[in-house]
């Protein structure tokens, strides 16, 4: 139960990425991920905040390629994916220093004036570059205000985004980061 689980958020993942559903990703697939949501926000690369969600996206690719030991420049199929993250992020011990800082270059883009909280629109505009399904935003950001405020903590997201890629409790409130599995 917990590995089909993993697997399948790693799966939603892969599609995440693989935005033109070709069954294979590459390092442009990742940072186009990254060029959506920057447009989303109306954010430059060459910003502060756009620079380090490039540079921590770009990070996870080379991570994820030296893991299974590729050359950065080829293309991953879903089952290396998956095994790929699995090695490097979810059992591994490369979250923290890789992978997290991209979570937090999302959240706090998310997080437009800097008050620390995100707002729904502002959550339905990171949700819309990952592709979730407009009905479901409403759903995943309910799910994930625990305290029924009406925003999110930028801390809450990059804890809902850990919980998301790495944890294997069915319960756990980060499995709602892109909506209902």
């Amino acid at each position: 139960m917990a590995i089909d689980l993993l697997n399948h958020k790693l799966d939603r993942a892969f599609d995440h990425i693989d935005a033109g559903g070709r069954g294979v990703v590459e390092r442009e697939d990742l940072l186009g991920l990254g060029a959506r949501i920057l447009v989303g926000f109306g954010e430059s690369p060459t910003s502060v905040t756009g620079a380090s969600l490039v540079d921590s996206f770009d990070r996870i690719w080379s991570t994820l390629s030296e893991t299974l030991d590729r050359d950065g420049y080829f293309g991953i199929a879903r089952p290396d994916f998956l095994s790929g993250m699995t090695a490097a992020f979810v059992t591994g011990d490369l979250y923290e220093p890789v992978f997290k800082p991209a979570t937090v270059a999302v959240a706090e883009l998310c997080d437009g004036d800097a008050d620390g909280e995100i707002q729904p629109g502002e959550f339905r505009t990171m949700l819309s570059a990952f592709g979730v399904a407009y009905d479901d935003v409403d759903e995943a950001f309910d799910r994930l205000d625990r305290a029924g405020r009406g925003t999110l903590t930028v801390d809450a997201l990059v804890l809902a985004a850990a919980d998301y890629y790495r944890s294997d409790d069915p319960n756990a409130a980060g499995n709602w980061l892109f909506g209902p599995l």
